[in-house]
């Protein structure tokens, strides 16, 4: 069985040392979709990545990267139109900001003849990011949600970047028509405060909920993570790390999200909505920890499955 992650494939630019001529610039790949898709394959999952791909050098590196991590490529189109890249602005805690250069980039370019068949072998989608109301690759992944909707499991991760898209109506609106075809709802508490400022957690997963979802998982970094269904609700502290950045941490919550709920056979709709507190508790503190495993590291660097225990 197959998870499709649905996104973006880019170069995360972190400035360096100063030079007389200008700056040094370290260049990671990246993206939420090709760090999810890469965390997955780490933790020996099935996953394929599907979105829109370079031809320019950047492209082809982020290619090489996808096969050599063992992920299916297959969908991965290949566009004429640059790679994006995304600033990033790291502060002294390790919280990144990030500033994109992407407009008519590939990853905005997905087209709905580029996508592949929802068949028995997938297991499940996941989509967020820009990708979401950048056009016209939103009004494909869209539909791609509408196909999949009482298929495979839908997994959203909104994963709000403003500085890109800084129209928080346009991200309402579609995390809302997303949302509504979603079993899964993984979102970090800065998203809800940029979403909904000053809504709660519980009352943004009871929303969540009431429109559809099986599962509500809300991120909170350091503190940790708390998770709800129609019945049930639980959290689970971080574990302490020392943290150099948190480029990729959510990403790699929501890979091992997917492989806890694969390994111990949740990843069904109705294994989701069964679930008491102890598995949501055991889920969460999983996922936690392959969260905190890539805040050692820079750049996304997600953990491999010999890095977490078993369940």
């Amino acid at each position: 069985m197959t998870i499709l992650v649905c996104g973006e494939a880019l170069c995360d630019v972190f400035p360096g040392a100063e030079t007389p001529e200008g700056l040094t610039l370290d260049a990671r790949l990246g993206g939420a979709a090709f760090n999810v898709a890469v965390a997955l394959a780490r933790l020996d999952r099935r996953a394929a990545f599907v979105g829109g791909v370079s031809t320019d050098a950047p492209g082809a590196r982020l290619m090489r990267a996808l096969g050599a991590e063992g992920v299916d490529t297959r969908w991965a189109a290949r566009k004429d139109a640059p790679t994006t890249l995304a600033m990033v602005a790291v502060a002294p805690d390790g919280a990144a900001r990030y500033f994109f250069h992407g407009a008519g980039a590939a990853d905005r370019l997905l087209a709905p003849g580029d996508l592949p068949p929802l068949d028995r072998d997938v297991e499940a989608v996941c989509l967020g990011c820009f990708p979401l109301v950048a056009a016209p690759v939103g009004d494909t992944l869209l539909g791609f949600a509408q196909a999949a909707a009482g298929g495979p499991v839908v997994s959203l991760d909104p994963n709000l970047r403003l500085p890109a898209f800084p129209d928080r109506a346009l991200w309402r609106a579609r995390i809302g028509a997303v949302a509504a075809l979603a079993d899964i709802v993984k979102i970090s508490v800065e998203d809800l405060d940029a979403l909904s400022p000053g809504v709660a957690p519980a009352d943004a997963a009871a929303a969540f909920l009431a429109a559809g979802a099986s599962l509500v998982v809300v991120t909170e970094g350091a503190a940790g993570a708390a998770a709800w269904t129609a019945a049930a609700h639980a959290a689970a502290a971080a574990p302490p790390v020392s943290v150099v950045d948190t480029v990729g941490a959510g990403d790699s919550f929501l890979a091992a999200l997917l492989c806890v709920l694969g390994e111990t056979g949740a990843l069904r709709r109705d294994a989701l909505r069964a679930a008491g507190p102890d598995a949501l508790r055991r889920w969460l503190g999983f996922a936690t920890r392959a969260a905190a495993e890539t805040c050692r590291r820079r750049g996304a660097d997600p953990a491999r499955r010999a890095d977490l225990p078993r369940v």
